[in-house]
């Protein structure tokens, strides 16, 4: 025995053959045209959805220090190198920088030495996460890229052993806070000021330790800063080798900063 139903629909006949045994549907009569055209517009649809989802999101640049970030004034060449590759409104630009501090200001979770003051073990992170969090209200971050120019004082005081993983604590504090695990991260490293380790002991040591924070991550980079403190500081006064930038040495650390965040961005886009 069979049973044929047809079953009529806009662009195509499906019949339905039943017998005892077995149940087939089989396509008898379509518009292949129709149906390719429907489906390619289905697909142009879902990436315009896409594009439009990721053309409303933000880029998040935090920034953060002591003095050679301080110093770094984003709206010179940082700033306006960002918004060039992603558009003034899609991105967000946070700086929050204290000179001559350690990072146990940063990182909440570092262990009381002596001397330590208890007020400020993590008190500037505070302090930079409420700029954070008020400057991202209602906004889609589509990337977070943290940029940081410090060590300087923790080489003077013989810190240089347990630097990286303070460092490493701190970047797991973003994360945690800002609830995401794919935080890309810059680093400066200091400069060539103290090869000699006479004033700060762990200078050299200090940049070795930067570089393999960065080396050793693949959301991670650094940037030299061994040529911006010579020339001519913000006070008009010559300088060579100083613990601190030129004019243009902070015009210029802040480009380097911005393509090596662009580079992170696009590098982890594509994969």
């Amino acid at each position: 025995m069979l049973t044929f139903v047809s079953h009529r629909f806009s662009d195509c006949a499906e019949s339905d053959y039943v017998t005892p045994s077995l149940l087939k549907i089989v396509p008898i009569m379509c518009n292949p045209t129709k149906l390719i055209g429907r489906l390619l517009l289905a697909t142009v649809f879902l990436v315009s959805v896409a594009q439009s989802a990721h053309a409303d999101g933000v880029h998040l640049f935090i920034l953060s220090g002591q003095s050679n970030m301080a110093g770094l004034k984003p709206e010179e060449s940082f700033t306006p190198t960002v918004e060039k590759k992603f558009g003034a409104d899609h991105v967000i630009v946070v700086k929050d920088a204290v000179g001559g501090q350690p990072i146990r200001r940063w990182h909440k979770g570092w262990e009381l030495g002596e001397g330590d003051n208890p007020k400020q073990i993590g008190d500037l992170y505070n302090r930079l996460m409420g700029k954070v969090n008020a400057a991202i209200v209602g906004k889609q971050v589509d990337s977070v890229t943290f940029l940081w120019m410090q060590g300087e004082k923790d080489a003077r005081e013989k810190h240089g052993d347990v630097y990286a993983a303070s460092f490493n604590a701190l970047l797991d504090q973003l994360r945690s806070d800002l609830k995401r695990k794919d935080i890309n991260f810059v680093i400066g490293r200091l400069s060539d000021f103290d090869m000699q380790n006479k004033t700060y002991p762990h200078w050299t040591k200090m940049r070795e330790v930067l570089v393999e924070l960065a080396d050793s991550n693949p959301r991670g980079a650094w940037v030299d800063t061994d040529d911006l403190n010579d020339g001519t500081n913000r006070n008009g006064k010559e300088i060579k080798n100083d613990l601190h930038y030129s004019g243009k040495g902070y015009v210029e650390f802040g480009k380097r900063l911005a393509d090596a965040a662009i580079g992170l961005i696009e590098t982890h886009a594509e994969n």
